[in-house]
């Protein structure tokens, strides 16, 4: 398994010390630099390689949603996973236009902290599904499409809005995993969304799941 190499952004030192005990303790990670706020972030990724970053969104007087932006644009190969105590899905549409791939809550289990690198380090976005399930029915104000979809797209943008992948995806409704990508790309194009995040966020908000 692919280890991802993980910068944790966060401006409380004890936040940062704890994720990192946790993060070592995966198979799939190894934290090999802490940041406190954005210069320590840019000069640490000056003369390291760094594949994935745990961001916080609110860094003391600066903000983790332009820290992202401004790394991601000089950094695009880096993934980038929101973690925060925030259930706000304003900051979350903001983390996500950002370019950010994940957004975690800081109450995460460790097998979800796992599944959301294997995923994100894939390509693929991962929306903590305790923070889906937190803003569904209350955040989300849901409007008539225009747009129709199978009944079988339908499952799909289900199964997508929970957080799972093409493999889980797959396991689900006994397709194969080419099938669920293709699915997935298909409903990219029809609802006119350029990624899962985005994708995520149009289907809640035209009413797409329930």
């Amino acid at each position: 398994m692919p280890v991802a190499r993980i910068l944790i952004v966060d401006d409380q030192q004890i936040i940062r010390a704890g994720v990192e005990s946790i993060l070592n303790g995966l198979p799939n990670a190894k934290v090999v630099g802490q940041a406190a706020n954005r210069n320590q972030a840019f000069n640490f990724l000056k003369s390291n390689e760094v594949d994935l970053v745990f961001m916080d969104i609110h860094l003391g007087e600066e903000s983790g949603i332009t820290l992202t932006k401004e790394l991601l644009f000089k950094y695009p190969e880096i993934k980038v996973i929101a973690l925060t105590i925030s259930e706000s899905i304003a900051l979350f549409n903001d983390m996500i236009a950002a370019g950010a791939s994940g957004f975690l809550l800081k109450n995460v289990k460790e097998a979800e902290l796992e599944s959301a690198i294997t995923a994100v380090m894939e390509g693929d976005n991962y929306f903590s599904k305790e923070y889906l399930a937190l803003v569904k029915p209350k955040d989300f104000v849901k409007t008539k499409s225009k747009i129709q979809l199978s009944d079988r797209e339908k499952e799909v943008l289900g199964l997508i809005c929970s957080g799972n992948s093409n493999n889980e995806i797959a396991d689900e409704l006994n397709i194969s995993v080419y099938t669920a990508d293709q699915h997935r790309r298909n409903l990219l194009l029809k609802i006119g969304a350029k990624n899962t995040a985005q994708l995520v966020m149009i289907a809640f908000k035209e009413g797409f799941v329930n």
